[in-house]
């Protein structure tokens, strides 16, 4: 149990760090990945053993394939992928699917209410300003949340 609420925490503290930088500087810097990815790798080491690194590292290995082609297609940044990856790897990868359509259903809510209060629904001309762009991060981070304490029920 007390394993568990310290993965929770860690999960949390990384995701909201990576909302909040997303949010408010359009970065997702290196370091942060490489330490939610090093924390959520240890996770699946304590929590089982050889096989749960594997499958978290699976996770995390799918997880930046799906990123590097919704970066390829344009819909996610080079850092939403990197982040995704990151986020990806404290869950094995029999959830890959799960933490996918979390992921997908937040950015979709997050982007109604971020429309809504950016554009008042009106047409404008697409703006080239990373600030006039959802902050992904902030999708990526929410679904972690939701399938950790999806998954902790």
């Amino acid at each position: 149990m007390a394993l568990t609420s310290i993965w929770l925490a860690v999960l949390g503290a990384t995701s909201g760090l990576g909302a909040l930088l997303d949010a408010f500087t359009r970065k997702l810097p290196n370091w942060l990945c490489v330490a939610m990815a090093l924390a959520g790798l240890t996770f699946g080491f304590l929590l089982d053993g050889w096989a749960g690194l594997g499958l978290h590292a699976l996770h995390g290995v799918l997880a930046f394939g799906i990123g590097f082609l919704l970066f390829s297609w344009g819909v996610f940044g080079g850092g939403d992928g990197k982040f995704y990856a990151a986020s990806a790897t404290f869950f094995p990868a029999t959830k890959v699917l799960m933490l996918f359509v979390a992921m997908t259903f937040a950015g979709f809510v997050l982007a109604l209410i971020w429309f809504a209060a950016k554009r008042g629904f009106k047409v404008r001309q697409r703006s080239q300003d990373d600030f006039a762009k959802l902050p992904y991060g902030m999708a990526i981070a929410i679904g972690s949340l939701a399938l950790a304490f999806y998954t902790l029920q």
